[in-house]
């Protein structure tokens, strides 16, 4: 078995530079209409010369004890600028294609302006080989939303765009998102001890909150993951979301020969994911029968998913599970770094507090559509607290023509990551970048940065066609959840500087003991 995975390995390597070869030729033909590549192109350095660590010195670098075994996602991210500079080719091994790490807005401006009619984001590979090949059955051949590309995702976001984009129909599920948000509060409230911090594994606690949550918006169902007594299904849904963040990470972002081998990691994927696939059907046909008995004859009142049941049941699924998968760490670890930042800015966190008393005299005053609306230092709190926390590394797209960045040849569908996590701190793009200042975003406001800075350095949903199709729904999930959890309590963090590990979502390296003391009224 090991000699056939070298074979293929070898075999790769020659394809590798027999593709080479073909692309070098490439660039000496001439320019045609339908082969506009960036002006700059001709006198740009070659791809093969832009910067970055070889194989060796990677699998060296991330191994323990190695100069990024042991960093944090944005000490990572500065030593390779640090080491390579702002544009760092990551070589590709084990059958993954290269990927450049780009710490320049400016070309993040540029992938995005010319990404075309079809953006391509590259995902989970592992994900997509199992929707496409292994359960083609249940996947009819093609990845979802979040997995396909081209005509085919096209065609997908198309029909889910106006379900999931609406406001109006984000506002139909306030109040039982808010229903979730006050249980939440009451368990808060009794898992703290005697000094009123909360445990240490509270980051389970949110992630438990924002999927309880999610069963909500993507199944119109309550999962029952919130109770303390937790049923048998509930510890199982819980235990196979975890695993499945943990697994693709293993798979998808850390060196593995998946591609030529199936290894032990991989199949416990492959069953993880079939698990989740059960789970995520049994509640679609609850919910068809649910629904079956008592239809909605208002279609202005109809959930996401009896909108997209209408439509196509295929699409219902997949958006479920897809909402499942990619909208409760995401949401979970964007919540974490705004409580961060108003617990070690207490005088911020009072200015909010302010705020929120005019919308709920009492702590226990329900929020509604209407309250809702006017919550201006509310909303640049979580612009502020994502900036400083990003709850992911950044966006990614291939190129979408042949171009230029930093002045070297980047070909047609060479994938980009775009890094901003380090950039989003840095002065030269927001004034005193390191302090958590809402008031940057506040239109009334005179500060100089937030509103005028780099466009395109910001950008915690992405941009284009390929926008985050959850943004309205995770804002709605944040913002509800940060107003009562504010509202109810005067918190404060007593342990250092918060660190961030890598991961395929960004997640606490730290013990989440918040402190929760009552608010007086």
């Amino acid at each position: 078995m090991l000699r056939s995975v070298v074979v293929k390995l070898k075999t790769e390597y020659l394809v590798n530079v027999r593709a080479s070869v073909r692309f070098q030729s490439v660039q000496a033909q001439p320019l045609t209409a339908e082969n506009t590549v960036d002006p700059e192109w001709i006198n740009a350095k070659p791809y093969e010369k832009i910067p970055g660590p070889g194989i060796l010195t990677m699998l060296r670098g991330f191994a323990p004890g190695g100069r990024y075994g042991d960093a944090s996602l944005p000490e990572i991210h500065r030593l390779f600028r640090e080491d390579y500079g702002d544009l760092v080719r990551m070589r590709g091994m084990f059958g993954r294609e290269d990927i450049l790490l780009s710490f320049n807005a400016d070309d993040f401006e540029k992938l995005f302006r010319t990404e075309g009619t079809w953006p391509v984001r590259k995902a989970l590979d592992s994900v997509y080989y199992y929707r496409t090949k292994v359960r083609a059955d249940v996947f009819k051949g093609t990845g979802g939303l979040v997995f396909e590309q081209g005509e085919s995702w096209q065609k997908f976001r198309t029909i889910v765009n106006p379900v999931m984009m609406q406001p109006k129909t984000i506002k139909l599920y306030i109040n039982k998102v808010d229903e979730v948000a006050r249980e939440f509060m009451e368990i808060m409230r009794g898992i703290r001890d005697g000094k009123n911090e909360l445990p240490a594994n509270f980051d389970q606690w949110l992630n438990r909150w924002a999927l309880e949550t999610m069963g909500v918006l993507a199944l119109d169902s309550r999962l029952g993951v919130l109770s303390i007594n937790q049923t048998a299904e509930a510890q199982h849904i819980i235990m196979t979301i975890r695993k499945f963040f943990d697994l693709t990470y293993e798979l998808d972002i850390l060196p593995s020969m998946w591609k030529y081998y199936k290894t032990r990691t991989f199949r416990q994927l492959m069953a993880t994911l079939d698990d989740l696939t059960e789970i995520v059907m049994n509640k679609v046909d609850e919910a068809i029968v649910r629904l079956e008995k008592n239809p909605t004859s208002d279609s202005n009142s109809q959930s996401v998913l009896e909108k997209l049941l209408k439509v196509d049941r295929n699409i219902a699924v997949m958006m479920a599970y897809d909402m499942l998968v990619a909208g409760v760490d995401t949401t979970s670890s964007g919540t974490i770094g705004i409580l961060y930042c108003l617990a070690t800015n207490p005088e911020k966190q009072a200015k909010l507090r302010n705020e929120l008393r005019t919308i709920l005299p009492k702590k226990d005053s329900p929020l509604t559509p209407e309250n809702m609306r006017n919550l201006p230092y509310l909303r640049a709190c979580i612009k502020e607290g994502i900036r400083l926390c990003p709850p992911v590394p950044g966006n990614a797209r291939s190129a979408g023509k042949d171009l230029v960045l930093q002045g070297y040849r980047i070909p047609k569908g060479t994938n980009v990551a775009m890094a901003p996590m380090i950039l989003q701190r840095e002065n030269h793009h927001f004034a005193q970048g390191d302090r958590f200042l809402p008031e940057r975003w506040l239109k009334e406001e005179t500060f100089p940065d937030g509103k005028n800075s780099h466009p395109f350095v910001y950008l915690p949903f992405g941009f284009g066609p390929r926008t985050c199709i959850g943004k309205r729904l995770a804002m709605m999930e944040m913002e509800m959840v940060i107003a009562r959890i504010t509202r109810q309590f005067d918190y404060r963090w007593n342990y250092g500087e918060l660190k961030i590990r890598a991961s395929v979502v960004n997640i606490p390296d730290n013990e989440l003991k918040f402190q929760m003391n009552d608010v007086d009224d």
